[in-house]
């Protein structure tokens, strides 16, 4: 019962009271350490009250629970030293991480609390020891493993065609080779080391990515921007992909050119991906996929349903000519082609004037013009300029939460080996066998001084102005008058305020 209370507080609006009658519930704890505390007793979704805090964005009760936590070590002058204990923070064998799961969360207040001790402080550790390193030395593996992969398909097996033409419209010279006549040549076996190097690097992929997706969930895996959803998406079939292409490679089935395309086009789009690690181009990698799954997919509904009316009407005005005149609508895949590159203006208007055209193209033509060129491609620029518009005020805070699930990641996945916990051990210190990170504080006096000052000048100001709004009053059917007693108030305000607070800064210095 106790810790149902200490949940429903953290969820509380009123923050004070919810501090206050938290400590008030753990005075009569028992066991307020160990196993048997109230505050490590999780709920039904395995989150316990300090966790809960950071999912809900509550960054007034992280503060209060994250003060309880903390040991002054010593104190100097301005500087302090303060441990603080990272139990349930440190992502270090934990099994629902209290990083990811700020991460993870929809609410952008929880965001927030990256950017209070000592979370700023361990994640920028992690980053910067371990994090950045490791990640751009993956990035370079990345890319070389793509240039393997890329080779092996500009070299792949090829013979020239010995069968006849069946159409003047045929135009292939080379066909793909069978498996026996593919791996004879020493330039052969130089291109079997790097296909055998590519579908390891694909099974590798797999072998990473499915744990995560059974421990997660697929929903939140591939539904959250910030743990990278739309790149395991991509990387993940790029996988499928290298597969099927090697089934299609030893069974001798021409086509292998379908999946080795497409896992060109998206090996080469996961590069992206590492952008996050960069702070110049990270934050640009997340306006593209906020613009890519957003606008561009309700856009793509609209494209598609003009296209498809408009090249139907294309094909049929064209049915009935002779395609060697106007070939761009011979039949109908071909119209659909030449639609949708109308639509992006990448081609002008066919037309050939030597023969005299339908009339109804110029008809159908002229609407889908308005209608592609004029109306739909400004919605779409209107439309991307409004997201990066709302984009715009919180993508450095994203880039930061990409960065926190991305060293995350790096400590799931690498040995613990290459990986070694961050912090102090409590035996150093006699605080037993938790780990606390050191933080050193610099309190500057003279702000909270200053603060002081600033407080009493405010007060000073309201009260001498509510006396000059009396002073108006009373004189208020001299309407001429108004503008000269306004500025004697504001100049005697000024003058007294002033004059008060040097006074309060030659008594205290």
């Amino acid at each position: 019962t106790g810790n149902t209370v200490l949940h429903i507080l953290v969820l509380q609006p009123n923050k004070t009271f919810a501090c206050h009658m938290y400590n008030l519930i753990l005075s009569y704890d028992k066991n307020k350490e160990g196993p048997g505390s109230l505050e490590l007793i999780p709920n039904n979704e395995g989150l316990t009250p300090f966790k809960l805090a950071g999912v809900e964005g509550n960054t007034v009760m992280f503060q209060y629970l994250m003060q309880k936590r903390k040991h002054n070590l010593w104190s100097f002058g301005p500087l302090t030293t303060v441990l603080y204990d990272l139990t349930e923070i440190d992502s270090w064998a934990e099994d629902q991480s209290f990083l990811e799961l700020i991460v993870s969360t929809k609410k952008r207040e929880a965001r927030q609390i990256l950017d209070l001790t000592p979370v700023k402080e361990l994640v920028s550790l992690k980053w910067n020891m371990y994090g950045r390193p490791y990640f751009c030395f993956l990035a370079l593996f990345y890319i070389l493993y793509m240039v393997c992969f890329t080779m092996c398909c500009v070299y792949r097996p090829l013979k020239p065609r010995t069968g006849n033409k069946t159409s003047s419209r045929d135009n292939t010279i080379y066909v793909q080779k069978v498996l026996q006549e593919s791996y004879i040549t020493y330039e052969d076996e130089l291109r079997l080391v790097g296909e055998l190097i590519t579908v390891i690097g694909a099974v590798v992929i797999l072998i990473l990515e499915i744990p995560d997706i059974l421990r997660v969930g697929a929903a939140k895996y591939f539904g959250q921007t910030i743990l990278g959803g739309p790149f395991h998406i991509i990387v993940i079939t790029y996988a499928c992909m290298i597969l099927v292409t090697m089934v299609m490679r030893l069974t001798s089935t021409t086509g292998e050119v379908v999946p080795m395309s497409f896992a060109l086009v998206l090996g080469w789009c996961n590069v992206m991906y590492f952008a996050r690690g960069f702070q110049m181009l990270g934050p640009f990698t997340i306006m593209i996929q906020k613009m890519i799954f957003g606008d561009l997919m309700r856009f793509c509904w609209l494209m598609a349903v003009v296209i498809l009316g408009f090249a139907s009407a294309f094909y049929i005005i064209f049915q009935t000519e002779n395609p060697e005149n106007l070939g761009q609508f011979y039949n109908y895949p071909m119209s659909l082609f030449t639609t949708f590159e109308l639509f992006l203006t990448i081609i002008d208007g066919p037309a050939n004037y030597d023969v005299d055209l339908p009339f109804m193209y110029s008809v159908v033509y002229f609407a889908f013009a308005i209608i592609a060129t004029l109306l739909m491609l400004n919605l779409l620029i209107a439309m991307m300029g409004d997201t990066h518009w709302r984009v715009a005020h919180e993508r450095d805070e994203l880039w930061r939460a990409q960065v926190v699930a991305t060293t995350v990641m790096l400590e799931r996945k690498l040995p613990r080996c290459l990986w070694p916990r961050s912090g102090i051990c409590g035996r150093e210190y006699g605080l037993g066998d938790r780990w606390y990170l050191r933080v050193e504080d610099r309190v500057d006096p003279n702000k909270h001084k200053m603060m002081r000052y600033t407080e009493v000048f405010k007060a000073q100001d309201k009260d001498n102005y509510d006396k000059g709004l009396a002073k108006l009053d009373i004189n208020r059917d001299i309407l001429y008058k108004k503008e000269p007693i306004a500025l004697s108030v504001s100049r005697s305000t000024s003058r007294t305020s002033s004059h008060r607070g040097w006074e309060i800064l030659r008594r205290n210095t």
